[in-house]
């Protein structure tokens, strides 16, 4: 049998459209690993991790506190504005380390707290510069 070139276009469309939807069905599997962000005050987002925190700033603009669970040990802040949020990141950043961002708040710690504690808190990931590089 000889399969002409409209058969052929149609077979391949059919194919990209099957390996799309095969595509978007994982990436939504893995949009529903992570949560919805969490919102609140630092002892909710505290508890929501199953950690006591000890609070090192209680500041009106950021409240800061030292976490320890079964994931490990990490900073947890909550700020009172966004740009103050965004400008502790970015001076914070320059140290490296490992950054979980949400709406008013920040988690600091290694890759793998960071991962855990976004499990329960969602979030998004940043990263701090690497200054490996420059060690000797």
């Amino acid at each position: 049998m000889r399969l002409t070139r409209p058969t052929l276009a149609a077979a391949a469309a059919a194919a990209v459209l099957t390996l799309a939807g095969c595509a978007s069905g994982d990436g939504g599997d893995r949009a529903a690993e992570v949560p919805s962000t969490a919102t609140g005050s630092l002892e909710s987002l505290a508890a929501a991790v199953k950690c006591a925190p000890d609070i090192q700033t209680d500041a009106d603009e950021i409240r800061q506190a030292i976490c320890k669970n079964p994931d490990g040990k990490f900073v947890l802040a909550t700020f009172a504005t966004d740009r103050g949020q965004r400008e502790w990141i970015n001076e914070a950043k320059d140290y490296g380390g490992f950054y979980l961002v949400g709406r008013k708040w920040v988690a600091v710690g290694d890759d793998g707290v960071v991962t855990a504690l976004r499990g329960t808190l969602g979030g998004a990931v940043e990263i701090g510069t690497d200054h490996s590089e420059h060690t000797s």
